[in-house]
């Protein structure tokens, strides 16, 4: 059966169109159908999961560097403020020893100075208050892809979203992993009635036990309210969220924009990227894309040459995109192409959306 030429155009038009359809299909079917977001709005779901995940407050323990507020009731002498040494001690006038508060809690010192002051016969019946008027022995350090870096002092159990709450939630750049890094295990105190059940008696510390570091999904942490992945963080312990990097993809394409990679290791193909930018515009010259690659070593920019079209009908290899990378595909109503696009590098990808959540 013959064909006019414009019936054949047309035929062959429409089979190119079918093979384009089931190749961004394919990609799209690789990727976790899950809805991408912003920054912004992963930070908001993080500061609500931190309300909701509060821990119990618990008495507060002093430690090494914290100020303490003491206060004797008509005593002025002994009503003072004293800095616990870093051996856990602090010394007050008229008492000849040094009393050890580490890990003592407020009550327990105000009950600690009342027995001294009375053993002594200093003061018959002592009124004491001790209060925390600087806190720097329980630090929890959060570090990496954050909006705020900082060190937060607990005085009570606080969980990871929390944390991430209180350092701002994730940068733009933020990876898909939280590193957690929990100091070595502290031995658990022996019963006061010296009843061990089993419990061996020597509660020294494993000197092969070191810190420990936890690789905690954040996709799972925000979507499933599990302790698993809320983990509850102490004092010393460190969070860092790596940096995942970005893939831009710009031009004549229906949701321009930088998607957030895993890990900043991770790799995108062409095919992936067009899927996540949700395909081809129709007057997009798909033979004539560009990736716009950095070199980290000198700086200097490169333009790699890829021919969607054959990508799209599987004649040709898709290529792997890395972090930074940014994939242009022009436009032909335009009639631009850009012939050094390594300058302009920086121009494509400004004010374009910056989203995560593509899992492949």
């Amino acid at each position: 059966m013959m064909f006019g030429n414009r019936a054949f155009r047309q035929m062959l038009a429409g089979l190119c169109l079918c093979a384009i359809f089931a190749a961004v299909s394919a990609a799209q079917t690789s990727i976790n159908p899950q809805k991408l977001e912003t920054a912004q709005q992963t930070n908001e779901r993080i500061q609500q999961l931190a309300v909701e995940s509060q821990a119990a407050a618990g008495d507060y323990r002093v430690g090494a560097g914290d100020l303490l507020a003491i206060e004797v009731f008509e005593v002025p002498e002994l009503t003072r403020e004293v800095r616990v040494s870093q051996s856990g001690f602090i010394t007050l006038p008229l008492l000849p020893m040094r009393i050890q508060v580490n890990g003592l809690t407020g009550s327990q010192i105000e009950e600690k100075i009342t027995e001294i002051l009375q053993a002594k016969g200093l003061i018959s019946h002592p009124e004491v208050t001790v209060g925390l008027k600087e806190q720097h022995s329980q630090p929890i350090t959060i570090i990496g892809s954050v909006r705020q870096p900082k060190v937060i002092q607990s005085i009570r159990p606080v969980s990871l979203v929390e944390a991430l709450s209180d350092a701002g939630g994730i940068a733009d750049d933020a990876g898909n992993v939280v590193l957690v890094t929990k100091k070595e295990p502290e031995p658990e105190p022996l019963p006061a009635n010296g009843n061990t059940d089993g419990a061996v008696a020597d509660a020294a510390p494993d000197p092969f036990a070191g810190p420990q570091t936890i690789s905690v999904n954040l996709t799972e942490l925000l979507d499933r309210p599990d302790p698993k992945y809320n983990l509850m963080l102490r004092a010393g312990d460190i969070v860092s969220v790596p940096r995942g990097g970005i893939v831009y993809v710009v031009g004549a394409v229906n949701h321009p924009g930088g998607f957030v990679l895993q890990s900043n290791t991770d790799r995108l193909t062409t095919l992936q990227a067009l899927a996540l930018a949700q395909g081809l515009t129709g007057t997009a010259k798909a033979g004539d894309a560009v990736i716009v690659r950095k070199d980290p070593a000198t700086g200097k920019s490169q333009d790699i040459r890829v021919d969607l079209r054959k990508i799209l009908q599987r004649k040709g290899e898709d290529v792997t995109l890395s972090a930074n990378d940014i994939l242009f595909v022009p436009d032909s109503q335009g009639k631009r192409v850009l012939k050094t696009l390594g300058t302009s590098a920086l121009t494509l990808t400004t004010g374009v959306a910056i989203v995560r959540g593509g899992q492949f």
